[in-house]
């Protein structure tokens, strides 16, 4: 048996970026930051890179803006390439969005479009 599965709840550290394609498929990319505790609010937080595919991708760029909170339910992936100066392989993690929860509330969302972000949040 085995098991990949990761949850994480943060705050979107950008606005998504989407991609719609020929085939008709749409693909929504942003970051996610989560804080490890919440005694210390000196520590840096981790930095996710997210993916959504499909209806969840146009939910994601509809309602996402940096700063929202998100919860985010999906797998770990690695995408890898070569690099095109040095020639090595290169690879990072990435989740795959199965579940996006919109956890900003409406009156969050419209402070933050009216106040530019929540930039000292994190």
């Amino acid at each position: 048996m085995s098991l990949n599965k990761v949850n994480l709840v943060g705050r979107s550290g950008r606005d998504p970026e989407v991609k719609y394609f020929e085939s008709g498929s749409v693909v929504c990319k942003f970051t996610v930051a989560v804080n490890r505790s919440s005694s210390n609010r000196d520590e840096p937080p981790d930095w996710f890179d997210v993916e959504a595919w499909g209806k969840t991708a146009e939910i994601a760029a509809n309602y996402v803006k940096k700063g929202s909170l998100v919860g985010v339910s999906g797998s770990l992936k690695f995408d890898r390439w070569t690099d095109r100066t040095s020639g090595d392989e290169r690879q990072k993690s990435v989740i795959l969005i199965d579940r996006l929860d919109l956890l900003t509330s409406r009156k969050d969302s419209e402070a933050a479009s009216s106040s530019g972000g929540y930039d000292d949040d994190f």
